[in-house]
């Protein structure tokens, strides 16, 4: 696993669309059609990260808190699945349902949507105002696997918390995401 942090997009930034196909449902989404009225959460995640399995039951939790309030919430795998075919489409589909994702888990097969994100670890975490501007981008908490502090979501709570209210989410409170680096394919 090699540790990288996130290369934080800038705020204010627009959302870039895309069109993946989710892997549970087999329909093809947009960024328009998981956007939430209130914010948008848009993260990269993977099956076989162990900083995504370190925090993804609390993932669920904040998303099944959130949605109800106009937060909308997807997930996307751009990895490489010839360099790990365990996060491939058909694991994708077994990993969302055993978690039991009330989002889609879309594929980026060809990695052009981490790349319009600048996506380049897992997790990485991006929230999108209701205009689909970047407001926050960072962290989900300070927990790492091994580190001992409590997993809360907290960072990723705070931003959706302002945003809920109105507020602007202050720059210097965004910390990078780390995680294990996108595997991308050979050029």
């Amino acid at each position: 696993m090699s540790l990288t942090d996130s290369t934080m997009m800038p705020l204010g930034k627009k959302a870039p669309d895309f069109s993946l196909p989710d892997t549970v449902s087999g329909q093809t989404v947009s960024f328009n059609d998981v956007a939430g009225e209130q914010g948008t959460v848009v993260m990269f995640i993977c099956n076989h990260c162990p900083y995504v399995l370190h925090i993804i039951d609390e993932i669920v939790a904040v998303a099944n808190h959130y949605q109800p309030q106009g937060i909308g919430f997807v997930a996307i795998s751009s990895n490489d699945i010839a360099e790990r075919p365990e996060d491939g489409p058909e694991q994708m589909q077994v990993f969302a349902e055993s978690r039991e994702f009330a989002f889609p888990y879309l594929y980026d097969e060809s990695q052009g949507v981490a790349k319009a994100y600048d996506a380049v670890c897992t997790p990485d975490f991006f929230v999108f105002d209701s205009d689909g501007k970047c407001a926050y981008r960072g962290q989900f908490d300070e927990s790492r696997p091994k580190n001992g502090v409590a997993i809360t979501g907290a960072e990723l709570r705070a931003s959706l918390d302002a945003l809920l209210e109105g507020d602007m989410i202050p720059e210097d409170v965004q910390v990078p995401s780390q995680g294990c680096s996108i595997k991308w394919k050979a050029a």
